[in-house]
Order: structure tokens, then sequence, then C-alpha cells
């Protein structure tokens, strides 16, 4: 795929903002333009498997954003199909990829949580040196699953506590009580409950930029 020179990242845009975070209105956009963008993937049966803040581009100009670096895109797992879990930075996988589960659907729209919450806080929301560490984390805010809600969870021998969940409020509190429902239900654990790119869309969160986001869903259609 070959997109036009855009010169900063989200990454970099995102170091560059003054104050703390990124405008509040500008995350929304961004954030309603990625999901845009993954849905139209989801709907045509591939996965990006790599979403970070590095991977979208800005232009700034336009307050457009466009997801790159397809290296990692797969289609669907067909039934049988095996994929690799060890796809993506690992601050931004999911939990079902960190505790090796082959086969994965809403992998992306985690990630996408995990941008939203940096665009907000401007540092990763699940730091960690290995996956161990970011499960620990991931399991220290949302609390410790059970076989119910991520398959395969109890077979990991260093869980020998139980945390409970906690106020994502606490962690990120710039975000008001929309922002804060939609993050909840991006990153839930259990990958059947999470939302999807296509339900995120209809959220109530981006209510009061609808005609900013038909706006540059339009510039998109441009390319």
């Amino acid at each position: 795929m070959v997109l036009e020179y855009l010169d900063v990242d989200l990454s970099k845009y995102v170091d560059s903002c003054p104050k703390y975070s990124v405008d509040p209105r500008l995350v929304k956009m961004y954030l309603h333009q990625i999901l845009c963008g993954v849905a139209y993937f989801h709907d045509h049966g591939v996965v990006h498997r790599d979403l970070k803040l590095e991977n979208v581009l800005v232009d700034r100009k336009a307050n457009v954003v466009k997801v790159a670096d397809f290296g990692l895109a797969r289609g669907y797992a067909a039934s049988g199909q095996r994929y690799t879990p060890n796809v993506g930075t690992r601050c931004y996988r999911a939990p079902e990829v960190l505790i090796n589960a082959d086969a994965y659907t809403t992998f992306d729209v985690w990630s996408i949580g995990c941008i939203f919450a940096e665009m907000v806080n401007r540092e990763p929301l699940f730091k960690g040196k290995s996956e161990i560490d970011v499960l620990l984390c991931i399991f220290k805010m949302m609390g410790t699953p059970n076989e119910d809600t991520l398959p395969g969870v109890t077979s990991i021998s260093f869980i020998d506590s139980t945390f409970p969940t906690k106020d994502l409020e606490t962690a990120v509190p710039d975000l008001d009580e929309h922002g804060l429902d939609l993050l909840r239900k991006m990153l839930c654990v259990d990958p059947h409950e999470r939302i999807t790119a296509k339900d995120a869309l209809k959220h109530e969160y981006f209510n009061d930029i609808r005609g900013d986001c038909l706006a540059g869903s339009l510039e998109l259609l441009k390319f």
C-alpha cells in the first residue's frame, strides 16, 4: 500500500502537544477516524494486528489521521487455522494474545483503546518490560479474569493472587463519563464481550462531533 507523505505520526504529534494532553476534541476526531478505518478492515475480513501511535499518520493541516503499516495484517483465521500470538507492540497487545491465544478478532479494538488512553495521558496505559509485566498491569487495573472471561488464564503459573477491578477514572482522570464508558468497553478483558469497532463508532462519546467526523470521512475518501 502507498500513502501520501505525512510528516508526523501520532506518537510524535502527541509528544509535540503543549500542556498535558491532546486537545479533547481532536482526541475524539482522531479516535473516530481510527475506528472508521479499522471497522472497514474488519468488514473486509482483515485484522491489522499492530495498531499503535507510531502506525497512525497525522495530517495536521486537515486534522486527518490515517492507519498505516500493514506488514502484520492478516485475513481472519479460517476454521482450524493458527496464527502466531507474537504480534504487535507489547503494551498494545490484548490479554488473550499475551496468554498465547492463536485466534483473535477484537485484538485491534483493545489496541485502539490503549491508543485512546495514551492520547489523553501522553504515556502508555499498560507498561511492562515483558508479556508477564503487561498482563499484571492489565489485571491490576481491569481485575483478574477467570476461565469464563479469558479461557486459558488459569494455566498461567505466575497468577497467584486475585486483583479487584479498579475504576479507570483513576488511571485516565481527564476523560469525561462517556469517554470512560467507551474506554471500558474497548478494554474489556473478555474478547467476546469487547465492543466492536463498528459499534464503538455509534457510542455517545462521539455525539457532539458527528458533523466534524463526517467531514473528516469525506476528506479520507478523497485519497
